[in-house]
Parts: structure tokens; C-alpha cells; sequence
């Protein structure tokens, strides 16, 4: 395993990120899984140097936390061993301040992670998404405070217009406040258009990305086929995969097939490859429901695409309208 530092920051986590969304103490949807389930793969990836875990409240309405945190204290000797993230921003309840950025919620959703993972700070405290009816002023503000109450250690930001995240930058320097260190986006061979603006202003504000969906939730890594055809139990109950991906992006899922196999490596390697030689990524968030998605995404990081390679990668691929915003 590989350690870098978190964008400008002197974080240093592991190249793999592991994302927990799939892991709960009452999952919620078919391909999610329990603590005894999920404990192998979270152990496969601490005993593979993979120091970086990633969660968030919505998770299994909070399920994901709780099992987060029984099962990184019972594999690391000692908190500071482990770098943990988790979000805050959508609906936790039916109450009117159960969701959003508002400073209130912010910081009773702070307090109900801290409980659910069983410790006394997160690493990393991000904003799973923009919330267009708070002031972003109250919302950086209260997350200083997070971070001065010791918290959380640093505070990171997801999938949102370049134009937002450079205006809460803009504001937390101007006020003295904590600024985010990281960008968690939806960026993967198949959607590129972060190249666009946000990759960019992250490059030149020293903000670490860290993308979601890196192997645009399995289409890389060979989950689905052309016509809807459905391989896997997660494509086959995940809405949210298709509403972001079509038939057109087939067409970048052929020329990683066609690499791998002069490779001899599963396509999930090659693609995940692709994405860690990209200029600013720091830990793609990878989501593992056996073990062997663990081991492909330990082995991307040893993987080294050559110049032609990575052109015929990225030939086939067609601009997207904006997803992952919502």
C-alpha cells in the first residue's frame, strides 16, 4: 500500500479509500451487509495497509456507522491508527432540522455519528452535498466550530458546482475559519466532466480528491451488459445506477475489457488504475462486497498504464450532462 497526503494537508491516508455504504447492522437494501458479513473484507483491507474508511449517517439510516465503528476498534490496537471520514447533509428524521447544513443540524448530526461510531472524533467531516437553503456563511461556521471542539480533525466537501465550493473556500479564508481539504466527487472513466472546472480548482487550491463511484457503481468492473442486462444482485436493485449510466458509455467499458485482456487483470484493476494516475486523486472510495473487490482495488495501486494505453481509455468516451449533484 501507498500513503499520501490528503491534498495540501498533512493528512496522510492509504491509496484506497474503503468505502462502508455497503456494510450495516440492518441492511437496508439486498447487496448491503451485516457485521459478521462484512467483517472478512474489513479485515482483508486493514491487513492490506488500507488505513482510510469512509461512511456517512444516511448509510443504512445509520446502521453504517455503528458497524464502521465496532469493527475498525476491534482491528486497530489504537484509534490513531485509522483515518475516519463520515457526512452529514441528508434526511436523518421527519423533523424539519432532521436534514441540510443549517448550523443546528450540523451539530446535532455531528454528536449522533460520534455516538453511532463510538468514538470521540472523525478524522474527516464532510458535506455529503450542497444545501441550497442555508447560508453557506452558517454553514462553514458551524463546521469551524466542529473542528475547534475537537470534533473532527479536518473537514472535507461532495458532489457540487466548482462555483459553490470555491465560494465556501472563498469564505472560510476571509473569516478565518476551517477550509475543506478535500472533494469527495463522481468522477470514474464513464463521467469525466469534474475535468471540467471542479478537478481544476482543486489542483490549484491543494484539495485532495477523493472520488465516489470509481467504478461507476460496477459498470467497469463488468456488473451490468448492454441492454439493461443486469450480472450482479447490486445492479439489479440499484436505481441510482441507472439513472447515471447508458448504453453510450459501453463503449469506455470495451476499451477497458480489450486492456485488461492484453493485460491479463481484471478490468476493475485497470480501470481503478486509470483513476489513481490522474492528476490530483488521492484515494478513490472503493465499495467491496466480497473480498476479491478488496484485492482488485489493493492491486490497482502497482498497476502503471503506459501513455498508449491510457489514450485508447479514454478514445471512446462522450460528454454527460451534470450527475451526482442530487
Amino acid at each position: 500500500m501507498e500513503y499520501v497526503r490528503l491534498g495540501a494537508s498533512g493528512l496522510k491516508v492509504s491509496r484506497i479509500c474503503l468505502g462502508m455504504m455497503s456494510y450495516g447492522d440492518r441492511p437496508t437494501r439486498a447487496w448491503q451487509l451485516d457485521e459478521e458479513a462484512a467483517e472478512p473484507i474489513v479485515r482483508r483491507a486493514v491487513e492490506s495497509g488500507v488505513t482510510f474508511f469512509d461512511t456517512a449517517d444516511m448509510y443504512s439510516n445509520g446502521g453504517s456507522e455503528v458497524v464502521t465503528g465496532r469493527l475498525l476498534a476491534r482491528m486497530f490496537p489504537r484509534r490513531d491508527d485509522y483515518v475516519l471520514a463520515t457526512k452529514v447533509y441528508f434526511p436523518m428524521g421527519e423533523g424539519p432540522n432532521d436534514k441540510g447544513l443549517s448550523r443546528k443540524h450540523i451539530m446535532d448530526a455531528i454528536n449522533a455519528s460520534l455516538a453511532r461510531l463510538g468514538v470521540d472524533h472523525v478524522d474527516l467531516y464532510q458535506i455529503h452535498r450542497w444545501d441550497y437553503e442555508t447560508p453557506i456563511e452558517e454553514t462553514m461556521s458551524a463546521l469551524n466550530d466542529v473542528v475547534a471542539a475537537g470534533k473532527a480533525r479536518y473537514i472535507g466537501a461532495s458532489s457540487m458546482f466548482a462555483w459553490q465550493f470555491a465560494k465556501a473556500q472563498h469564505l472560510a479564508a476571509a473569516n478565518g475559519w476551517t477550509a475543506f481539504v478535500s472533494m469527495q466527487n463522481h468522477y470514474n472513466l464513464v463521467y469525466r466532466e469534474e475535468e471540467r472546472e471542479m478537478i481544476p480548482l482543486c489542483l490549484d487550491q491543494g484539495v485532495g480528491i477523493i472520488p465516489w463511484s470509481p467504478l461507476a457503481r460496477g459498470l467497469l468492473a463488468g456488473s451490468r451488459e448492454r441492454g439493461g442486462r443486469q450480472i450482479t444482485v447490486r445492479s439489479a436493485s440499484d436505481p441510482v445506477a441507472d439513472s447515471l449510466y447508458a448504453d453510450d458509455d459501453f463503449d469506455v467499458v470495451d476499451s477497458v475489457r480489450a486492456v485488461a485482456a492484453e493485460r491479463g487483470l481484471p478490468p476493475a484493476q485497470i480501470a481503478l488504475a486509470w483513476l489513481l494516475g490522474r492528476p490530483g486523486v488521492t484515494a478513490p472510495i472503493i465499495g467491496a462486497t466480497r473480498v476479491q473487490h478488496l484485492d482488485d482495488a489493493v492491486a490497482s495501486v502497482r498497476v502503471r498504464l503506459s501513455e498508449d494505453e491510457v489514450a485508447r481509455l479514454e478514445a471512446p468516451y462522450r460528454p454527460h450532462a451534470v450527475l451526482g449533484h442530487e
